[in-house]
């Protein structure tokens, strides 16, 4: 007997949702192989450090993981937008970045929603995309009562929703792309949105 579509969308929707979430957590755990087997090869990840392929992002993290800098992330609950086999899910979260500065040890968190693009293929849901719309970022010292001083030269070249992120990112060696959605460039909103949806046949 062929099931209702509403329990089917809800099956999917639930796959997706866990799909996103082990790929998250399998990034935070250092679980490199699980991460991996989340991504369709041709897949698009498109982050502050980082811009190419779901494999080549895991590459970046095993090594990024190598320089200490152990990422960990906050999530809010996703919503996901089903569209017959393909979906966009969107949720918002923060990234705990360990920072040293100055000598001194901070966290940096980097407020962002993240959007991710699935799909589904031979009864398997697997990601396309993964994308973050940026918002604000923070400095917090590790132990309260030391302060940092950062010139306004030193970052003016940074974009306001991910300034510190980007300071801190480039010292590290990275090159950061100054062109990414954020809070700050709506029409960089708009045209991801209209990008990922687009894909995904869904109307914003």
């Amino acid at each position: 007997m062929d099931l209702p579509k509403p329990i089917l969308d809800a099956a999917d929707i639930s796959s997706i949702t866990q799909l996103i979430l082990r790929e998250r957590e399998s990034r935070d755990l250092g679980r490199w192989d699980r991460m991996r087997d989340c991504f369709w090869p041709e897949s698009l990840v498109r982050v502050s450090w980082y811009s190419g392929n779901g494999a080549g992002f895991v590459d970046g993290s095993i090594d990024m993981a190598r320089r200490g800098i152990l990422a960990k992330h906050r999530l809010g609950p996703p919503l996901v937008n089903l569209n017959g086999e393909r979906a966009v899910a969107t949720f918002a979260a923060i990234i705990d970045l360990p920072a040293k500065l100055q000598g001194l040890e901070f966290t940096l968190s980097s407020h962002a929603r993240f959007l991710y693009r699935a799909e589904k293929r031979v009864g398997t849901w697997l990601l396309m995309g993964f994308d973050a719309i940026y918002m604000r970022d923070e400095l917090t010292p590790s132990l309260p009562g030391q302060t940092i001083t950062v010139s306004p030269e030193e970052v003016k070249k940074f974009r306001s929703t991910y300034r510190m992120l980007s300071y801190f990112m480039s010292s590290q060696g990275y090159e950061v792309n100054s062109n990414l959605a954020g809070e700050d460039r709506p029409d960089l909103v708009a045209a991801l949105n209209d990008e990922l949806y687009g894909w995904a046949g869904i109307k914003v």
